[in-house]
């Protein structure tokens, strides 16, 4: 079974990739509280039908979808990019401070700088990604013997409850907790057009970026000494896709909330796909990353129509139990 899984070639197990996703998609678009149909989807596409399912698929449906589309290929590239990085199994942006550090900035901007934009608010939670990554990486580094996984998992679940109690606090403090669980609570309703015309471009820029230094990233990912004596520059990619990380989380963040776990779940199934070069890594990750939360979205809109139960909790209930599996197995169950 192992030497059949090896012997297909990546552009064929890619290509099944892509038709699982725009399956996954045309289902998160046909499904949901109101009935539509695939007919609906063509004319919403193709014409200026003022039907009311055509406006629902097109004004609310398709912003949504294209919007889990983009949050879930960030969300999965930038933690396959700080396992390879950190050679950290568990790594993830949501247990590594990142999306904490979002969140709390995006709490203080909205109490002290109520009138700030969207775009005001993106920049605000990628600094807040920074900080939060920065104090993660300083506080496990404070110790002599450097990272360790260990080390790095305490650091980020330290910071992660620390940044969330800021949020917390300033948002009821100031009075601001709705407007700040509106972002954080993990969801894709109420995307406008114009958001993402904002975020897209980022996350494109990210995840083009991570291709590009992916080569550098597999050799990172092996061995350090071997990079170096390979006459790679190890801090300065290091630096390059540290902010590439940013990015992601970043836009993802501002886009639909505080999500943990996409990161962590899919680059370790993806691994078992495709190995572990980096260079099949990231696009494979990016489009099953996509898929899963269309998926999650999709079960979050039908499973109690017309209801919404909020995607956070649908892949906090995926998550978790992967998280377990794989701390058990110590990283190496789908490796």
């Amino acid at each position: 079974m192992g030497e059949k899984k090896r012997t297909i070639p990546f552009i064929y197990k890619f290509i099944a990739s892509i038709f699982v996703f725009i399956g996954v998609f045309i289902c998160a678009i046909v499904f949901g509280a109101a009935d539509t149909t695939i007919r609906d989807i063509w004319l919403a596409v193709t014409t200026d039908s003022g039907r009311e399912a055509v406006s629902i698929i097109r004004d609310i449906r398709l912003p949504r979808e294209i919007a889990a589309t983009f949050v879930g290929a960030a969300l999965a590239v930038s933690g396959a990019i700080m396992q390879g990085m950190t050679r950290n199994p568990l790594a993830d942006p949501g247990l590594l401070g990142l999306t904490a550090g979002a969140n709390a900035a995006l709490a203080i901007t909205i109490a002290f700088i109520p009138s700030a934009n969207f775009f005001g608010i993106m920049v605000a939670c990628f600094i807040g990604s920074a900080v939060g990554a920065v104090m993660v990486f300083g506080i496990s580094a404070m110790k002599k013997g450097g990272f360790s996984s260990f080390r790095i998992i305490l650091a980020g679940a330290a910071v992660s409850a620390f940044l969330s109690a800021i949020a917390e606090g300033v948002g009821i403090y100031f009075k601001v907790s709705k407007d700040v669980s509106m972002w954080t609570a993990g969801g894709m309703s109420g995307t406008s057009w114009g958001q993402l015309q904002l975020i897209v471009p980022f996350i494109m820029i990210g995840i083009l970026m991570a291709l590009f230094f992916s080569r550098q990233l597999t050799i990172l990912s092996l061995n350090e000494e071997v990079a170096v004596g390979l006459g790679q520059h190890t801090n300065r990619i290091k630096a390059i896709l540290f902010i590439v990380i940013i990015i992601l989380a970043g836009a993802a963040v501002a886009l639909v909330g505080n999500l943990a776990f996409v990161g962590l779940i899919i680059p370790h199934i993806v691994r078992s796909i495709v190995g572990t070069d980096y260079r099949l890594i990231i696009p494979m990750s990016a489009v099953i990353g996509a898929a899963f939360m269309l998926l999650a979205d999709t079960i979050g809109r039908t499973i109690n129509a017309p209801y919404e139960t909020s995607v956070i909790a649908i892949v906090a209930m995926i998550g978790l139990p992967f998280f377990l599996f794989i701390v058990r197995k110590g990283g190496k169950a789908f490796s």
